[in-house]
């Protein structure tokens, strides 16, 4: 094998030696990003889903504040108009 060869192969070698640590050192890097992405979601008391359980709990409450309050304002509706209907009957006779 002549020199010149020889030399290239070494240099093949060690560019495909660097480039895989280069490639073992991103895959590391990927794998804690993804730790990290996993903790974000998932954390009981932080995460995304636990955020998403509490931000339900307050919607579920919001709706049933609502509901009383349209229950409450129909029948102040129907009070004010009875009322009116009763004094505009006074008035008439």
């Amino acid at each position: 094998m002549p020199h010149d060869e020889h030399q290239n192969l070494t240099l093949m070698i060690a560019e495909i030696s660097t480039k895989m640590q280069v490639l073992l050192e991103k895959q590391e890097e990927l794998g804690e990003n993804i730790s990290k992405i996993k903790e974000a979601v998932y954390d009981p008391d932080k995460g995304l889903y636990a955020r998403l359980t509490k931000l339900d709990a307050r919607l579920d409450a919001l709706e049933s504040w609502k509901d009383s309050n349209a229950k409450i304002l129909w029948i102040v509706i129907t009070v004010g108009t009875g009322l009116l209907l009763s004094t505009t009957w006074q008035a008439i006779f």
